[in-house]
């Protein structure tokens, strides 16, 4: 099998890259945990100034691996929305600017990993959703990160239509800090994070703590509630049922319970 997450360097840059692209980069717990970890290490290298995260394949990110939502017990569900949310803490974190490099879609927990990215670049074919309502789970742990990006009423229209939004409105919303062509993506990102990586990395990491120190409320408190709530609401029996009619190809059969 091929390594779910790639690591590249060049000078004071480090580029992670998912690698799931036959999944549609979806984040596995595997996945999850394997960037966090590689995202903990490169924080422990003085050399390194900037992060470019980015992803194989036509697809940025397409939230959780819904095979890993289907029929399990509530501590497995539990394990995985703290690895998630441990994931985003850690972009936080960590001391280094984090530059997301979207190519296309970035969907519920994918939409939410742009969010959490100290900065974003898309390419114009790009595309957001959080659809999670639409199969009976509720897109509340990426809802921490994207009303922080978005502001109340356009983060709710996201969440409780699951309407995708193109990359010119994510970026008019805040979503993403510039759009730039397809075949530009790649050396705009990397412009980006240079440009970052040239400032003093103490300094890099002492304004980035602070910036997320002072936003409320904590992030922390924030999503230790909505890994509960989501926990909750994937046991719950319309959630399974939206997963599997998703899975499977068909209509969901709501019961309201």
């Amino acid at each position: 099998m091929s390594d779910p997450l790639l690591v590249d360097r060049d000078g004071a840059v480090v580029t992670l890259t998912l690698n799931r692209p036959e999944r549609r980069n979806a984040l596995s717990l595997e996945l999850m945990l394997a960037l966090t970890d590689r995202l903990r290490a490169t924080a422990a290298d003085d050399g390194v100034r900037a992060i470019v995260l980015g992803a194989a394949g036509p697809v940025f990110c397409s939230g959780h691996d819904l095979r890993e939502l289907r029929g399990r017990e509530e501590e497995e569900y539990e394990r995985i929305f703290a690895a998630c949310s441990d994931l985003m803490l850690t972009l936080h974190r960590i001391p280094q600017p984090v530059v997301a490099r979207v190519q296309g879609i970035a969907t519920a927990a994918g939409c939410q990993l742009v969010a959490a990215c100290d900065l974003a670049v898309a390419s114009q074919t790009a595309r957001f959703a959080t659809p999670g309502v639409r199969i009976g789970l509720f897109c509340t742990t990426p809802m921490v990160e994207v009303a922080r990006s978005v502001g109340r009423k356009r983060a709710l229209e996201l969440l409780l239509t699951g309407d995708p939004i193109d990359a010119p409105t994510a970026a008019d919303w805040g979503l993403v800090n510039r759009v730039v062509p397809a075949d530009r993506l790649d050396e705009e990102a990397a412009a980006l994070a240079a440009r970052v990586a040239a400032a003093s990395g103490l300094t890099l990491g002492i304004g980035k703590r602070a910036f997320y120190e002072n936003l409320e409320p904590h992030a922390d408190a924030a999503y230790e509630h909505a890994s509960a709530v989501m926990c909750a609401n994937a046991l719950a029996r319309d959630a399974q049922e939206g997963i599997g009619a998703f899975l499977e190809k068909r209509d969901p059969v709501w019961s309201g319970s």
